[in-house]
Protein backbone atom coordinates (compact mmCIF):
# COMPACT_ATOMS: atom_id res chain seq x y z
CA UNK A 1 0.00 0.00 0.00
CA UNK A 2 1.41 3.36 -1.31
CA UNK A 3 1.36 6.07 1.55
CA UNK A 4 -1.41 8.46 2.22
CA UNK A 5 -0.60 12.17 2.10
CA UNK A 6 -3.46 14.91 3.02
CA UNK A 7 -3.40 18.24 1.78
CA UNK A 8 -4.52 21.87 2.16
CA UNK A 9 -5.15 24.54 -0.32
CA UNK A 10 -3.77 26.88 1.98
CA UNK A 11 -0.46 26.14 1.54
CA UNK A 12 -0.44 25.45 -2.14
CA UNK A 13 2.09 25.71 -4.13
CA UNK A 14 4.14 24.61 -0.93
CA UNK A 15 5.22 20.80 -1.09
CA UNK A 16 3.37 19.75 2.43
CA UNK A 17 1.50 16.93 3.66
CA UNK A 18 -0.36 15.53 6.50
CA UNK A 19 0.21 11.16 6.49
CA UNK A 20 -1.87 9.26 7.59
CA UNK A 21 -0.90 5.57 8.98
CA UNK A 22 -1.64 4.38 5.65
CA UNK A 23 1.47 2.92 3.68
CA UNK A 24 4.00 2.14 6.24
CA UNK A 25 5.68 -0.77 7.53
CA UNK A 26 4.85 -1.25 11.19
CA UNK A 27 2.58 -3.66 12.72
CA UNK A 28 0.45 -4.52 15.51
CA UNK A 29 -0.74 -1.24 17.22
CA UNK A 30 1.45 0.72 15.31
CA UNK A 31 0.37 -1.22 12.10
CA UNK A 32 1.19 1.59 9.40
CA UNK A 33 3.49 4.45 8.81
CA UNK A 34 4.28 5.42 12.91
CA UNK A 35 6.76 7.74 12.57
CA UNK A 36 7.59 8.40 16.22
CA UNK A 37 11.28 7.05 17.36
CA UNK A 38 9.76 8.24 20.55
CA UNK A 39 6.96 4.87 20.39
CA UNK A 40 8.26 1.51 21.61
CA UNK A 41 8.08 0.31 18.36
CA UNK A 42 11.27 -1.12 16.30
CA UNK A 43 14.00 1.57 15.42
CA UNK A 44 14.71 0.13 12.43
CA UNK A 45 10.77 -0.21 10.44
CA UNK A 46 10.45 3.54 12.31
CA UNK A 47 13.32 4.83 9.75
CA UNK A 48 11.55 2.41 7.38
CA UNK A 49 8.70 4.49 7.86
CA UNK A 50 10.48 7.64 7.67
CA UNK A 51 12.28 7.26 4.85
CA UNK A 52 8.96 6.59 3.05
CA UNK A 53 8.21 9.68 4.20
CA UNK A 54 11.00 11.31 2.84
CA UNK A 55 10.98 9.56 -0.75
CA UNK A 56 6.85 10.54 -0.83
CA UNK A 57 8.28 14.44 -0.13
CA UNK A 58 11.17 14.42 -2.60
CA UNK A 59 13.74 14.91 -0.21
CA UNK A 60 17.02 12.44 1.32
CA UNK A 61 15.80 11.60 4.75
CA UNK A 62 18.22 13.31 6.51
CA UNK A 63 16.62 16.56 5.37
CA UNK A 64 13.74 15.67 7.37
CA UNK A 65 14.15 17.89 10.13
CA UNK A 66 12.51 17.47 13.78
CA UNK A 67 12.52 19.00 17.60
CA UNK A 68 12.09 16.58 20.40
CA UNK A 69 8.30 17.48 21.39
CA UNK A 70 7.96 18.50 25.18
CA UNK A 71 4.63 20.24 25.03
CA UNK A 72 5.79 23.92 24.92
CA UNK A 73 5.80 27.27 23.03
CA UNK A 74 9.49 26.78 22.38
CA UNK A 75 10.68 27.35 18.19
CA UNK A 76 13.67 26.55 16.89
CA UNK A 77 14.89 27.95 13.46
CA UNK A 78 16.56 25.38 11.44
CA UNK A 79 19.50 26.20 8.93
CA UNK A 80 19.87 23.07 7.04
CA UNK A 81 22.46 20.96 9.99
CA UNK A 82 20.73 17.81 10.02
CA UNK A 83 23.66 15.92 11.89
CA UNK A 84 22.60 17.23 15.36
CA UNK A 85 20.49 15.73 18.17
CA UNK A 86 16.86 17.45 18.02
CA UNK A 87 16.61 20.52 19.86
CA UNK A 88 13.53 20.13 22.81
CA UNK A 89 11.00 22.64 21.27
CA UNK A 90 7.65 22.01 19.83
CA UNK A 91 7.94 24.04 16.63
CA UNK A 92 10.61 24.98 13.77
CA UNK A 93 10.77 27.10 11.43
CA UNK A 94 13.49 27.92 8.61
CA UNK A 95 14.35 29.50 5.53
CA UNK A 96 17.02 27.67 3.80
CA UNK A 97 16.11 25.67 0.62
CA UNK A 98 15.83 22.01 0.41
CA UNK A 99 14.81 21.38 3.97
CA UNK A 100 11.92 19.57 5.12
CA UNK A 101 9.99 20.41 8.36
CA UNK A 102 8.50 17.62 10.67
CA UNK A 103 6.33 17.23 13.07
CA UNK A 104 4.56 14.34 15.13
CA UNK A 105 0.87 13.67 16.15
CA UNK A 106 -1.45 11.55 17.80
CA UNK A 107 -4.54 13.73 18.59
CA UNK A 108 -2.72 17.46 19.02
CA UNK A 109 -2.91 19.56 16.43
CA UNK A 110 -0.30 19.73 13.19
CA UNK A 111 0.43 22.81 11.81
CA UNK A 112 2.62 23.71 8.80
CA UNK A 113 2.91 27.46 7.81
CA UNK A 114 4.19 29.32 4.87
CA UNK A 115 4.99 32.64 3.54
CA UNK A 116 5.18 31.81 0.08
CA UNK A 117 6.62 35.48 -1.00
CA UNK A 118 9.22 35.50 1.64
CA UNK A 119 10.14 31.97 1.20
CA UNK A 120 9.74 30.69 4.90
CA UNK A 121 7.98 28.23 6.27
CA UNK A 122 6.98 26.05 10.02
CA UNK A 123 5.71 23.47 11.47
CA UNK A 124 3.87 23.17 15.06
CA UNK A 125 3.14 20.54 17.37
CA UNK A 126 0.25 22.29 19.38
CA UNK A 127 -1.64 20.30 21.60
CA UNK A 128 -4.06 22.01 24.27
CA UNK A 129 -0.60 23.24 26.89
CA UNK A 130 1.12 24.30 23.91
CA UNK A 131 -1.73 25.84 22.38
CA UNK A 132 -2.98 27.87 25.03
CA UNK A 133 0.95 28.87 26.03
CA UNK A 134 1.24 30.30 22.59
CA UNK A 135 3.46 27.97 20.29
CA UNK A 136 1.28 29.03 17.65
CA UNK A 137 2.06 32.81 17.53
CA UNK A 138 5.65 31.89 18.60
CA UNK A 139 6.17 29.97 15.36
CA UNK A 140 4.85 33.11 13.51
CA UNK A 141 6.95 35.34 15.14
CA UNK A 142 9.98 33.15 14.12
CA UNK A 143 8.80 33.16 10.93
CA UNK A 144 8.62 36.97 10.56
CA UNK A 145 12.09 36.93 12.70
CA UNK A 146 13.46 35.54 9.42
CA UNK A 147 11.88 37.58 6.88
CA UNK A 148 8.08 36.32 6.62
CA UNK A 149 5.12 39.43 6.81
CA UNK A 150 2.46 38.35 9.33
CA UNK A 151 -0.13 39.17 6.33
CA UNK A 152 1.37 37.10 3.83
CA UNK A 153 1.66 33.64 6.29
CA UNK A 154 -0.85 31.10 5.51
CA UNK A 155 -1.63 27.74 8.23
CA UNK A 156 -3.03 24.50 8.05
CA UNK A 157 -4.22 22.88 10.86
CA UNK A 158 -4.02 18.65 9.81
CA UNK A 159 -5.73 15.55 11.72
CA UNK A 160 -6.31 16.38 14.96
CA UNK A 161 -8.52 14.90 17.65
CA UNK A 162 -12.63 16.72 17.10
CA UNK A 163 -14.92 18.25 20.35
CA UNK A 164 -16.79 15.23 20.38
CA UNK A 165 -14.07 12.64 21.06
CA UNK A 166 -12.14 15.31 23.51
CA UNK A 167 -14.01 15.02 27.31
CA UNK A 168 -12.33 16.83 30.02
CA UNK A 169 -12.85 17.38 33.66
CA UNK A 170 -13.52 20.57 35.49
CA UNK A 171 -10.06 21.60 36.01
CA UNK A 172 -9.05 21.24 32.82
CA UNK A 173 -11.79 24.14 31.67
CA UNK A 174 -10.94 25.98 34.50
CA UNK A 175 -7.73 26.51 33.33
CA UNK A 176 -8.82 27.53 30.11
CA UNK A 177 -11.23 30.07 31.82
CA UNK A 178 -8.95 31.82 33.66
CA UNK A 179 -6.72 32.28 30.42
CA UNK A 180 -9.79 34.10 29.02
CA UNK A 181 -13.21 33.80 30.00
CA UNK A 182 -14.52 34.32 26.29
CA UNK A 183 -12.86 30.74 25.86
CA UNK A 184 -16.39 29.15 27.65
CA UNK A 185 -17.28 29.36 23.45
CA UNK A 186 -14.63 26.31 22.68
CA UNK A 187 -16.70 23.71 25.61
CA UNK A 188 -20.15 21.95 25.23
CA UNK A 189 -21.71 20.21 27.79
CA UNK A 190 -20.89 16.37 28.31
CA UNK A 191 -21.71 13.59 30.79
CA UNK A 192 -21.73 14.48 34.42
CA UNK A 193 -19.22 17.21 35.38
CA UNK A 194 -16.93 16.83 31.91
CA UNK A 195 -17.12 19.14 29.02
CA UNK A 196 -16.00 18.36 25.31
CA UNK A 197 -13.01 20.73 24.19
CA UNK A 198 -13.05 21.90 20.64
CA UNK A 199 -9.17 22.09 20.04
CA UNK A 200 -9.31 22.78 16.34
CA UNK A 201 -11.60 25.41 16.74
CA UNK A 202 -9.52 27.30 19.27
CA UNK A 203 -6.31 26.79 17.34
CA UNK A 204 -8.19 28.40 14.71
CA UNK A 205 -8.94 31.30 16.51
CA UNK A 206 -5.67 31.48 18.09
CA UNK A 207 -3.83 31.93 14.55
CA UNK A 208 -7.33 34.15 13.09
CA UNK A 209 -6.56 36.51 16.46
CA UNK A 210 -2.27 36.49 15.24
CA UNK A 211 -4.32 38.62 11.92
CA UNK A 212 -2.20 36.10 9.51
CA UNK A 213 -3.35 35.94 5.81
CA UNK A 214 -5.59 32.63 6.71
CA UNK A 215 -5.45 29.60 8.42
CA UNK A 216 -7.95 26.77 7.88
CA UNK A 217 -8.30 22.49 9.47
CA UNK A 218 -8.43 19.90 7.13
CA UNK A 219 -11.47 19.00 9.33
CA UNK A 220 -10.46 15.30 9.55
CA UNK A 221 -10.83 13.84 13.53
CA UNK A 222 -7.78 11.35 14.55
CA UNK A 223 -9.87 9.29 17.21
CA UNK A 224 -12.74 8.74 15.07
CA UNK A 225 -10.89 7.20 11.97
CA UNK A 226 -8.61 4.31 13.43
CA UNK A 227 -8.30 2.93 9.38
CA UNK A 228 -6.49 5.99 8.67
CA UNK A 229 -5.40 7.97 12.21
CA UNK A 230 -3.13 6.88 15.33
CA UNK A 231 -5.02 8.40 18.58
CA UNK A 232 -3.57 8.72 21.96
CA UNK A 233 -7.02 9.17 23.55
CA UNK A 234 -8.36 6.40 21.86
CA UNK A 235 -4.88 3.88 22.72
CA UNK A 236 -5.77 4.42 26.25
CA UNK A 237 -9.60 3.56 25.83
CA UNK A 238 -8.65 0.63 24.61
CA UNK A 239 -5.83 -0.27 26.62
CA UNK A 240 -3.14 -0.53 24.36
CA UNK A 241 0.19 -0.91 25.40
CA UNK A 242 1.45 1.90 23.27
CA UNK A 243 0.76 3.92 20.20
CA UNK A 244 1.79 5.26 16.62
CA UNK A 245 2.82 8.74 15.63
CA UNK A 246 1.52 10.54 12.57
CA UNK A 247 3.68 13.05 10.80
CA UNK A 248 3.09 16.18 8.85
CA UNK A 249 5.94 17.58 6.58
CA UNK A 250 6.63 20.69 4.71
CA UNK A 251 9.26 22.04 2.53
CA UNK A 252 11.12 24.68 1.20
Amino acid sequence: MTVEILTSDMLLPVRHGFFTRRGGASSGVFEGLNCGYGSSDQTEIVTINRNRVAKAMGVASDYLASVHQVHSATVVTFDGATNQEPDKADAIVTATPGVCLTILTADCQPVLFVDTTAGVIGAAHAGWKGAIGGVLEATIDGMIALGARRQDIRAAIGPSISQTAYEVGPDFLETFLDDDPENSRFFAGGSGDRVQFDLPAYGLHRLRNADIGGAEWTRHCTYSDPERFFSYRRSVHAQEADYGRLIAAICL
